[in-house]
């Protein structure tokens, strides 16, 4: 499985960027898809999961409301839209995916991880 996230870049803040996570090497249904983020000097932190029928996510509590995890299960696509962007958001982010039924904040729980995307968001 190979996974690659794009879609990262400098955004003031308030703004909004999507980000996404191609998929490729396996069967993308099978899997479910979640978004970590690692900001400089600090651990890789759990941002959000989808499970593979779409029809349960999980936020970490400092981006609910904000951000919004979804998947295209037809194109091999994870997303993750990004609003109301804050300086503390600036990171790079990872798509990773787990072949589990369960949704997970872990990130040992995922088996599989793309490169990271900067999200810069600035004053």
């Amino acid at each position: 499985v190979q996974l690659q996230a794009s879609g990262g870049g400098l955004v003031q803040t308030g703004g909004s960027l999507r980000l996404s996570c191609a998929f490729s090497g396996g069967v993308f249904v099978n899997h479910l898809m979640g978004w970590f983020r690692q900001a400089p000097g600090k651990e890789r932190e759990f941002v959000a999961a989808i499970k593979r029928s779409n029809d349960f996510t999980m936020y970490a509590d400092f981006v609910k409301g904000r951000f919004t995890i979804s998947r295209d299960n037809a194109r091999n696509m994870a997303y993750l839209q990004m609003n109301n962007l804050k300086q503390e958001d600036t990171a790079d982010y990872f798509c990773a995916a787990r072949s589990n039924t369960w949704l997970s904040r872990n990130l040992d729980d995922y088996d599989y991880w793309g490169q990271g995307t900067q999200v810069t968001v600035s004053s």
